[in-house]
């Protein structure tokens, strides 16, 4: 079956916006339901909805492959190592933020083929804006025409960084000291990698830990705005699918001169 990815990547971010639609309700409402996951990362009701709502809407598509979502139950590597094209989902990524009611969370969905994201979409409910890419078609903010990353070189004058306010660690703080003048952009969930596709920012040091659904459909879409995301210790690109769905330390980047990724 021949797949216009383009054309998916627009369906896929309608699955998103429905599933936006579902968060908005509770996030409206007085009950949040709130309870701790084992890692003692919050988990609402919102979260189960979203996460409902893209299930069934990938499962309606004529691409049909397995699904990986942080809400979903877990897949044992024996059977995920097998896949060579799947979904990543984060039905609802920035939590806390969703909690704090600061507007700042999002809903992703990836495709994954062969470790790399090669199609994105991320909605952000509020306030109702949508991102979606597919790989070698651009990256795209719904009715706005293509993204793309500002363009810069690391020794430049006041670039922007993104830093989770949560995450400002001695290791991220070592990182900014390098740059002459940067700026702090403070931003919630996947909208960091986001920031640096449309050309908002510059840079994102992740040195902390996240997961695989935190990032993929936004790595898809930096992308192809023309940036990337690379492990901090090896300057590889990251990858899915791994043993262990965690994301090793990473700086993400806009458009940088080439030779200037930090490793």
């Amino acid at each position: 079956m021949e797949i216009n990815y383009l054309e998916l990547a627009r369906e896929v971010g309608q699955i998103t916006r429905r599933a936006g639609a579902e968060i908005l309700k509770i996030y409206e409402s007085d009950d949040f339901g709130v309870e701790q996951k084992s890692d003692d990362s919050p988990l609402t009701k919102a979260d189960r909805a979203a996460n409902e709502v893209i299930v069934a809407g990938l499962k309606e598509l004529k691409l049909k492959a397995p699904i990986v979502s942080e809400e979903g139950k877990d897949i044992p590597y024996t059977e995920r190592e097998q896949y060579t094209r799947f979904w990543l989902v984060d039905p609802l990524d920035g939590t806390k933020e969703f909690i704090k009611r600061n507007g700042e969370f999002t809903v992703n969905i990836a495709l994954i083929e062969n470790g790399r994201p090669v199609l994105g979409a991320v909605y952000v409910p509020v306030p109702d804006d949508l991102y979606y890419s597919a790989e070698g078609q651009g990256a795209f903010q719904d009715g706005e025409g293509k993204v793309k990353a500002a363009t810069f070189t690391m020794q430049d004058p006041g670039l922007k960084v993104v830093a989770s306010r949560s995450h400002l660690n001695d290791e991220t703080q070592a990182f900014m000291d390098k740059l002459t003048n940067p700026e702090i952009v403070s931003r919630g969930s996947s909208l960091k990698i986001v920031e640096l596709a449309k050309g908002a920012a510059h840079l994102y040091p992740r040195l902390a830990p996240t997961m695989e659904w935190d990032t993929a459909a936004a790595h898809a879409i930096l992308l192809e705005a023309g940036g990337r995301i690379v492990d901090d210790e090896t300057g590889k690109e990251l990858v899915y699918n791994k043993e262990v769905l965690r994301n090793p330390h990473f700086v993400a980047y806009g458009a940088v001169s080439e030779g200037q990724l930090s490793c």
